[in-house]
């Protein structure tokens, strides 16, 4: 097992996601986790950190192997959270000013929601759901970017080029996020055109995100960045801090994830690429004077 796992990674990486999205389907349409008290999918991701421990045993890996190391931590938080802070800033920023020149009267309330394309959450006050919300988002970035950036990163590495393991875990990351327009699609609260066109938006979108994160990844040598943006975006930018008109709530928080990400990503980029020119130069001045 240990053998056909490190050998051929990419074999091994399809089938670990596959059994990994079908629990995460059927807890999201049919168990439908999110729309109980809980108001998480919790159960894929709890799944999904039992699996990675399973197949870091097979191979003979530690945790510190796949990024969680134990040195930078705070500093890779504070990168992660600053990041996240900066680009989410402009982005409500942004979004306030498009409803002002539409006339609307803004307000921001502090609540838990489940997270849709359509705009439909229902909303939770008190501090039990903010509480549970924190937690299962800090339970879904260890699984999440454990798996993506952690072990589908390196084990594809260890074979490929860094570029082709940046861009194929960030496509299965992005293939994960189909189970929501699917879930709306199921639901009938969108048809299939509006699917297609929300799931490629969607696979994009999260693609761009699993490669930013994967850029922090190596920028940082551990995992920590990555979750602090990722945790950021996912518990405080769509699930606690709502924009509110006095016709609804979050009617454009779409595009304030996608400003807020775009902006992340090219800055992400600009630092990864300079870092990399650096390391390169450094390289050569190093082989120029031995």
């Amino acid at each position: 097992m240990k053998e056909m796992i490190l050998k051929k990674p990419i074999v091994s990486c399809w089938i670990i996601f596959a059994v990994l999205i079908l629990v995460h389907g059927f807890e999201a349409i049919v168990l439908r986790m999110d729309e109980t008290i809980l108001g998480e999918n919790c159960i894929n991701k709890l799944f999904g950190i039992v699996v990675l421990f399973i197949v870091l045993k097979l191979i003979n890996w530690k945790w510190t192997d796949i990024g969680f190391a134990r040195e930078g931590l705070i500093k890779s938080l504070c990168i992660g959270f600053g990041l996240a802070i900066i680009a989410f800033t402009v982005s409500y920023f942004v979004e306030i000013s498009i409803l002002r020149s539409q006339g609307h009267d803004i307000s921001f309330g502090i609540f838990t929601t489940g997270f849709s394309l359509t705009g439909e959450a229902e909303v939770h006050t008190g501090i039990s759901f903010i509480l549970m919300c924190v937690f299962f988002n800090i339970v879904n970035v260890l699984m999440e970017e454990g798996t993506f950036r952690g072990l589908f990163y390196k084990l594809t590495e260890k074979n490929y080029s860094m570029r082709f393991a940046l861009l194929f875990q960030a496509i299965l990351f992005g293939i994960w996020h189909i189970v929501t327009p699917l879930h709306n699609l199921i639901d009938g609260d969108i048809n299939f055109l509006t699917f297609v066109v929300l799931g490629i938006g969607y696979i994009i979108l999260a693609g761009l995100m699993g490669i930013k994160w994967g850029m922090l990844y190596k920028m940082t040598g551990n995992l920590y960045a990555g979750m602090a943006d990722h945790f950021f975006n996912n518990c405080f930018a769509t699930n606690l801090l709502h924009v509110t008109t006095e016709t609804g709530i979050d009617e454009m928080m779409i595009i304030r994830v996608i400003i807020a990400q775009l902006l992340s990503f090219v800055i992400v980029t600009i630092v990864f690429s300079r870092q990399k020119s650096c390391g390169l130069q450094w390289k050569n001045a190093l082989r120029q004077n031995p």
